[in-house]
């Protein structure tokens, strides 16, 4: 296996800039994620990293070794897509070891390592189907197979469970970080799915305009985005994010007032809090919101909480008694993030306090 530093990277057509002056380190062994909205440049720059695409400039090294240069071919990676791409005339054991066959390895060798694969993703008694016996979790595992067998430097996937329905993505989720935990591979997949990014990465890379905008462990891009950007993709609802001054200590938007911690500087800024940092009590009189929708999602509650300045987003208990039309006081924890005013390179100018 081998890590993967990007220094550089670009990624033009014509005037239009796809991927701008990218750099990153993918660790040896880890589980890398490129998240972000489509047309964000995650896929080009994957593309890049396996020679499918052509860089307008920079360099790519796997290990020491640069290969921004070489022909896919002569990468040493193994690409995972969103379409299974499967020979449907073949059977699952000939898909697997097609890689090995077209590398000359011989039959007694190949066979071992098709079945140590099969193994692997609990595929052995469907080794002699044909792919259109399969279902769509089966397949993808056997494109996860034809990957894995030829244990390559790097492992590349492209939105791999984006066909699956919502059981199988969860079921192949886990198989998908146990098979890198056992490989000690190293991974780099890209996606749009918040759960997804979430639960598989070890390193998230938030990317949008085809730019990086934050590198982390995927809890701490959660609690400390650095952007309001960042703040407002990541997670599931997004992060509130209301306009308003600082004035006398306090966070002041219409019908509502926050208190902050010390050193604040005056001035307008946006407020940043999750849903679940937001708390609810019901209130006859003083009310700052109204509930406009209340979502019972089992586990908790989703409450869309109309106020002065528009609406915020709040979780809470799921025996939390809520409808809509009910009148409530909105208060927020100590979790705040106060951001520059301005939509453009709209920084964190203070963190949680809490």
């Amino acid at each position: 296996m081998a890590g993967i530093t990007l220094r550089g990277l670009r990624r033009a057509y014509g005037p239009v800039v796809a991927v701008d002056s990218v750099d990153l380190h993918v660790r040896d062994g880890s589980f890398t994620v490129l998240l972000g909205p489509s047309g964000c440049g995650k896929t080009t720059t994957l593309n890049m990293i396996a020679g499918l695409e052509e860089t307008s400039g920079g360099e790519i090294f796997f290990g020491d070794r640069p290969v921004h240069h070489l022909p896919p071919d002569r990468r040493d990676i193994a690409m995972v897509f969103q379409s299974y791409a499967l020979y449907p005339n073949r059977s699952v054991r000939d898909n697997i070891a097609f890689p090995l066959r077209m590398r000359g390895m011989k039959r007694a060798e190949t066979t071992r390592h098709v079945e140590a694969a099969a193994a692997k993703l609990g595929l052995l008694e469907l080794l002699d189907r044909r792919p259109r016996a399969l279902s769509g979790g089966q397949q993808q595992r056997v494109a996860l197979a034809r990957a894995i067998v030829r244990r390559p430097a790097a492992f590349l996937l492209d939105e791999p469970l984006s066909n699956l329905d919502a059981k199988l993505r969860n079921d192949t989720r886990v198989q998908l970080k146990e098979l890198q935990r056992d490989l000690d591979g190293t991974f780099v997949l890209v996606t749009h799915d918040q759960t997804e990014a979430m639960s598989l990465a070890d390193v998230l890379v938030v990317m949008d305009r085809g730019r990086v905008q934050q590198v982390g462990d995927p809890l701490e891009v959660y609690q400390r985005p650095v952007n309001k950007f960042v703040a407002s993709f990541v997670g599931v609802p997004s992060m509130n994010l209301v306009r308003g001054e600082v004035a006398d200590g306090a966070f002041t938007a219409p019908g509502w007032s926050v208190p902050l911690p010390h050193g604040c500087r005056p001035g307008p800024v946006v407020l940043g809090v999750r849903a679940e940092d937001l708390t609810l009590a019901a209130a006859e009189s003083g009310a700052n919101g109204r509930v406009r929708i209340v979502e019972h999602l089992g586990s908790d509650t989703i409450a869309v909480v109309s106020m002065d300045h528009g609406d915020v987003v709040v979780r809470t208990t799921a025996d939390t008694r809520l409808a809509s039309g009910d009148h409530v006081m909105v208060s927020a924890n100590a979790k705040l993030h106060l951001f520059e005013p301005d939509d453009e390179g709209a920084r964190l100018v203070a963190g949680p306090s809490g």
